[in-house]
């Protein structure tokens, strides 16, 4: 196994994480920013409301993106099992 290919696995597994945690870590940015600008404007100081929304908005892009991530995760897993035997030689 060659330092290229070690290299190669571990850019793929990076793009991988960032394209699957990507839609979940921005909707929760953004559900975070308006929940702090709410809470600015109505000086609701409560730490929890921040929370409650985040939690949410992440379980409803599982949810809802569930076929698109798994999609993703199996084509990458797929392609790493399916380079094995170029590995061992």
């Amino acid at each position: 196994m060659s330092p290229e290919s070690v290299l190669d696995i571990g850019t793929s597994a990076i793009q991988t994480i960032l394209l699957v945690a990507g839609p979940m870590l921005g909707l929760s940015l953004v559900v975070g920013l308006l929940i702090s600008a709410f809470q600015a404007m109505t000086q609701i100081n409560e730490a929890t409301l921040t929370f409650v929304p985040k939690i949410v908005t992440v379980f409803l892009v599982i949810l809802f993106g569930f076929p698109w991530i798994l999609q993703q995760i199996l084509g990458f897993m797929i392609s790493t099992w399916s380079q094995i035997p170029e590995f061992t030689q």
